[in-house]
Formats: C-alpha cells, structure tokens, sequence
C-alpha cells in the first residue's frame, strides 16, 4: 500500500509533514478542478449526443417519408426501408451509449468531487484549525510568567488538551489524504474503463449492423453501376435527340396527331379545340377534346370529370364550317344539339373530321359486326362467279382463350405474370402490361404488340401465335439462362430489371446458344435433292403433305424422325448451316420454331439463295402453301415484293401454285400486282393461265380497288368496304377451310385485266 503522508510524521508535526501535507492539498486542489472541468464537459457531450439523436431520428423518419414515395420503386423503397431500420438501430446504440457514460460519470467521478473531496475539505479545515489552536497554545504557554503558578497550571492543561485534539485531527487528517489519494485512482480508472466499454460495446453492435448488410450493398452497388450506365447512356441519347430535334425545322402541322381508330387504350384522337359556348355572349373556351367509347367528350384540366358533348356518335353528323366568323371551324351535329368547335389549322381540322366520320362509321360496323354469327355473301364479277359461306369469325374472347391455351402462354414470357393480355405478334409469345410496353420501347423491327383483348386479330395472326408460344421462343432466348445462373425477373420485380432482362433477351441476345464456326457452310446438294422431291411430290399430290419434322440443332435424332431425303439419307443435319440458310430451309420445311432460331441467331429474313434460283425464304413458305410461315416471315419484315432469278415475287409463286390464301394474304401486305416475270406474264395472267377463278377474282378486286384510291385522292375512303369484307372472308377461308379455296372454273375467259 502506497502512503502519501506517514502517521509517524503526523505525531511529529514535523517539517517534513507540513511539507507532505501541503503537497496533498495542492495536489487535491488541482484535481478537483480538472474533475470538474471533465464532469462539465462530459455534460456538454452528452446534451450534443442527446441533440444528435434526436436530429438524427428526424432524419431517419425523413427517410421512412422517402422510401414511402418510392413505394411503387421496390428497389428504392426496399433499399431506403432497409437502411433507415439500420440508421435507427445505429442511433438506439448510440442512445445507450450516452445512458451508460451519464451513468459511470455520476457514479465516479460527480460522487468523487461531492463526496470525498468535500469530506477532504472538512478534514482540512478541522486540522487548520486544532493546528492554530495548538499554536496559539503553545505560544501562551510559552509567554506565562514562572511566578504564577496558576497562570502556569492553566497554560499546561490548555497545551495538553490541544495536543491531544491536534494528535486525533491531524491522525484523521493524514488518513483522509491517505484514503483519497488512493480512491482517486480507482474512481478514475474505474470512470475510463466504463467509459470506453461502453463505446467498445456501441462501435461492436455498429459493426454489426453494418456487416450484416454487406452482401446486400454489394448487390446494391452492381444496380447502382447498371443505373450509372443507363442514366449515362439515356443522357447521350437525349442529349442526341435534342439537338437532332434543335435542327429541323417543325411546324405546328407536323406535330398534329393523326387518328387511330385501334387505339390501345380507346381513344381514337385527342387535343385542344375551342368550343363556342351556348350563351348569349358565344363565347369561345379552349378545352382538351378526345374521342372515345363512341362518345366526344372534353375537360379542363387532367383530373376534371369528363363533360360528354355527344352521347352516341352514330346519332350526330360532322361538317365544315364555313358560315363561322372564325377559320378552321367544324360542327357536329346531334338530334338535341349542335357544338361549333374550332381547331388551329387546316389540317389539324380536316384530321378531326375524318376522325368523327371514321368513329361514326365504326360505331355502325361494331354494331352490325355484334348482330351476326354467321355470314353469307355472294359475289360476281365480269370474269367469273364464285360463291361460299363463311364460317363463325373467332371473337376476341375466344382468340384470347386460344392463344392462352398454347404451353406457356398462360403466363407472361417474360416475367411470369398470370393471364396475360398482350402478345408480341413477330415473336409468337404472350406479355403482361407492363413487359408489353417495354418491348413497345424496343421499336417494330424487334416486337411488334398487340392487344389480346383490344385489338382485331386476323385468323393467320391467331394461327401464328399458337405455332410459337412461350415455351418454344424461351427455348430459344433462354437456351443458356441456366448454365449462365442469370436470374429471370418475377411480377412483382422493378421495371428497370425486366426492361435490363427483355434488352439483353431480345435485342444483345444474351442467352441464346451460340452457332459453330462451321456454321458458315451452305449444303447445297442435300438442299437441292428436298427441293426437287418437294415439288415433284406436291405435283403428284394436290393435297398439303404431312409438315416434316425438322432436326433441332445440336440434338441427334433417329432415322424415322429426321427429313425424309429422297436420295436415301435418313435425315438432314442442319446443324452446319448459315443462319440465312437454315431460315430458308426451315421456311420450305414450314417449321417456325426453327425459322424463330435462325431469326434469333441472325438471319436475314429476305435472305437469296444464289445457289436456288435466288429464290428467299418466303418464295419457299409458298411453294408448300404455307399461310402461317409466310405471315411469320412477313412479321418479320419479309420483302413481299423481291423477285428471284426469273422475276417471279411471292405472289407469282402463290398464283401458279394455286395458293389462294397467300394471294390473299400477299394483296394484303401490298404486293404488286403488274410486274412482269421473265415472260412477260403478270399474277392475273398467270391465274386466268390456269383457270383459277378465286386467285383472278381477288386480283382484279384488288386492282380496282387501288384505281378507287387513287383517283379519292389523300383523304378519300381506305378501300371499299365490299372489297374489305371479301378479303376478310378469303383470310378465314385460307385459315379455317383451305379446301374450299381449291377450285377451278373451266369457263374464264383468258382475258387480261
């Protein structure tokens, strides 16, 4: 045990002691002050940490506020709500730190000063004064006369006593210092470890907390990298857009836009007109106009009500103008009233009108279309008489059932969706709402969409998506997801995943099996030798063959199951074909899944065969009749006019063959009808050639309908609508009943048109 002062000396009172004890108190003296600048400071800390808790659980509330806007965002709102409970946890720790070094300060050092430093003080003023009583004892005891002796008596017993006070005060005294001088570092020491233990445990339970979200700020920071990428390359897209835009020179017309009787979301057209008010003063107000559910309505603002001018359109009538005191005027006109509307230029007028007249008249055909279940028209016409009735034409609902039906169609193709409603007409498969409009943003010449339940589809277009599906295109643009461990997006996952997913699926490619370095080779001979016993085949057998089957790539097959080569081969490996090439052969063979690979794998769909009379791969879907492979290819941006060798385009292949349906289908897609082969023979000489009243009849239908057109000028009719009505009873014909379209007539006469 260290002791400041010895006992011995106390008894002494010698200099020796007087010297210790005045180092003590000096000592002491000092140490309280700078315990009670600690203690002082160590308040000051604690009111800022206070503070700072309290600021700082405002901020973290500001962030839940945050993470609550972002809730439609489930990787912000996910990452703002993870890391505000982190905040909050950091900041309970950190509350707890403040209470447990309050708590060690009070307990130590506050007790030490109030306590032990104040009862040294005591002390210290007891031993000042029994030590000046003492002196003061002495001193009389000293000055007393030796002559009286009760003066002597007196002194002495004053002397003893205040010895004997001094030796207890002065004993306590020296152990008061002792104790103190030896508390003082416990309490200290003890105050230092509780204070950094403390501060040990909070920065422990901040790792903590912190390390547990390493994996996830990991994952984080690989989005966060995407993000910068995208947002970067979205700047230098814009930036290129604005100035593209900056220079060209653009006028209000350019900007109208045109009327879209098929409208995903069923308004046909919408944009400001100003509309004269019924009151005396006729005043005119500019109000946003849309016409929508066979109604003209109007509003304000966005989040006004809608005002409906005319209930039903089929009750009113449009026309210009011309009597208003006001230019580009129009009136529609209904039974109870009238509204004078006008726009802001010729043309932005004369697009209102045509859109009012086109609703009007599509109004009158929905409700013509509902009333029929089946149809039966006859038609005649100077070269020949055809007659058929057709059958019931598929409603959106069953179309929707159909295609819903196929393998994997039930569920979107991209995110697994349940029920989709939407579907990518080139490539075959079926797509929520929301994958459809990124695959929208993604341009025509990569998906083409469609709306299952708001658009009129085809029957070509319905037998297309149920040759595809889900199933087979994933098959292809999914090959190596699995092997590449790429996560595919779920329904609930954020749009700039699934758009970051459809991007690198369909337009990088990402994960489709890669073609061999040999694949650059075209077989010709094998190809040739399919050709020839395909035709020679269809020319002993007017009936469609049996569709063969094609050898998936990279998979054997078994003889009974490979392409039936007339040379003796077993089977066909098509393996070590150029993409073009493998889309020409899939293309006469009518196999879409494999067509859709080669397009995958980058095919040209208007690839030549030099080698084959530079024949394409839709001169090749036509040789065997088949509807759904050249629609397939023309979805895909086939050239319906590019000749082979001999001049002849696919609608010459379609005539002399006999193929109605793809005649039909080809006049659709603007064929032409007046270009010569290398014999000076168009399609309609070519059909009358062979007596094919049908083929002649949809042809010459054709022709004058263009003359129609042309000779209405810019905004005359679209066709006439028996022309119309004929070619949509020819297309379900083709789909559902080609047996009927196999006819000839024995008494056209071989005219040309």
């Amino acid at each position: 045990m260290t002791i400041s002062v010895d006992f011995e000396e106390c008894l002494k009172d010698s200099l020796k002691f007087r010297a210790s004890i005045e180092g003590v108190e000096t000592e002491v003296t000092e140490l309280e002050v700078k315990l009670e600048k600690l203690v002082k400071l160590c308040n000051a800390m604690l009111e800022a940490g206070r503070t700072y808790g309290t600021t700082a659980r405002q901020f973290v509330n500001g962030i839940r506020e945050l993470s609550t806007h972002c809730s439609g965002d489930e990787m912000m709102s996910g990452c703002l709500e993870k890391f505000s409970n982190s905040l909050n946890h950091m900041i309970d720790h950190h509350t707890t730190l403040i209470e447990v070094t309050q708590k060690s300060v009070k307990q130590h050092l506050f007790n030490f000063i109030k306590e032990d430093v104040r009862k040294f003080k005591d002390t210290k003023k007891h031993f000042d004064k029994s030590s000046e009583d003492l002196e003061n004892a002495l001193n009389r005891n000293a000055q007393v006369p030796p002559k009286k002796q009760h003066e002597v008596d007196e002194a002495t017993n004053t002397l003893q006593t205040a010895r004997r006070s001094f030796r207890h005060i002065s004993l306590d005294y020296v152990l008061q210092i002792n104790v103190i001088q030896a508390k003082k570092r416990n309490e200290m020491l003890q105050f230092m470890v509780s204070l950094m233990g403390a501060q040990s445990t909070f920065f422990t339970q901040g790792f903590d907390t912190l390390n547990s979200l390493d994996a996830y700020k990991k994952q984080l920071a690989e989005q966060l990298h995407q993000l910068v990428l995208n947002s970067a390359r979205d700047k230098r897209d814009m930036e290129q857009r604005h100035a593209a835009i900056k220079q060209k020179d653009v006028f209000y017309d350019d900007l109208v836009v045109e009327f879209n009787m098929e409208a995903p979301n069923g308004v046909v057209m919408e944009g400001y007109l100003y509309k004269r008010a019924s009151n005396a003063f006729k005043t005119w107000n500019r109000r946003w106009f849309s016409i929508q559910n066979n109604q003209l309505v109007y509003q304000k603002k966005l989040k006004d009500n809608l005002t409906v001018v005319v209930e039903d359109l089929r009750l009113c009538t449009v026309k210009s103008g011309t009597d208003c005191e006001r230019r580009f005027c129009f009136e529609v006109v209904s039974p109870s009233k009238s509204c004078m509307l006008q726009a802001d230029s010729e043309r932005h007028q004369q697009n209102w009108i045509l859109a009012v007249q086109s609703s009007i008249a599509t109004a009158f055909n929905e409700r013509r279309e509902d009333s029929y279940s089946k149809l039966e028209r006859t038609s005649s016409v100077s070269t020949g008489i055809f007659s058929f009735t057709d059958e019931v034409r598929p409603g959106k609902e069953k179309g929707l059932e159909q295609v819903q039906s196929i393998p994997g169609n039930a569920h979107c193709c991209d995110c697994n969706e349940a029920l989709p409603e939407w579907a990518s007409i080139n490539l075959g498969i079926t797509l929520c709402i929301e994958c459809s409009g990124i695959h929208r943003s993604l341009g025509v010449h990569f998906s083409k969409v469609r709306s299952l339940t708001l658009d009129s589809w085809e029957p070509e277009l319905l037998k297309l998506m149920c040759e595809l599906g889900n199933s087979t295109i994933n098959g292809i643009y999914e090959a190596r997801v699995e092997e590449m461990t790429v996560k595919k997006p779920h329904p609930g996952s954020p749009r700039q995943e699934k758009e970051a997913w459809i991007r690198a699926k369909y337009v990088e490619k990402k994960f489709i099996h890669k073609l061999p370095e040999s694949g650059i080779r075209l077989r010709r001979c094998s190809l040739k030798r399919n050709q020839r016993a395909n035709t020679l085949e269809k020319s002993q057998k007017p009936e469609k063959p049996p569709k063969p089957f094609l050898k998936p790539k990279g998979k054997a097959l078994p003889p009974s199951q490979g392409v039936n080569d007339k040379s003796g081969d077993s089977s066909e490996d098509l393996r070590d074909l150029h993409p073009g090439a493998l889309l020409y052969r899939a293309a006469a063979l009518q196999n879409l899944p494999v067509m859709a690979d080669a397009l995958a794998h980058g095919a040209n769909v208007n690839w030549v065969n030099a080698s084959d009379e530079n024949k394409t791969p839709l001169i090749q879907a036509v040789t065997p009749g088949s509807l759904v492979a050249c629609e397939f290819l023309l979805q895909n941006g086939a050239n319906v006019n590019l000749m082979d060798s001999h001049k002849r385009g696919p609608l010459h292949h379609a005539t002399v063959h006999g193929h109605t349906g793809l005649v039909c289908l080809f006049l659709k897609r603007g064929a032409s009808q007046t270009a010569l082969d290398e014999n000076g023979k168009n399609p309609i000489t070519i059909a009358i050639d062979a007596a094919n009243a049908d083929i002649v009849t949809l042809l010459r239908l054709a022709r004058m309908n263009e003359e129609m057109r042309e000779a209405e000028g810019a905004f005359g009719p679209t066709g006439d609508e028996t022309y119309n009505d004929i070619f949509r009873d020819f297309s379900h014909m083709a789909s559902n009943n080609p047996e009927k379209l196999k006819r000839k007539s024995h008494e056209l006469r071989t005219s040309t048109l």
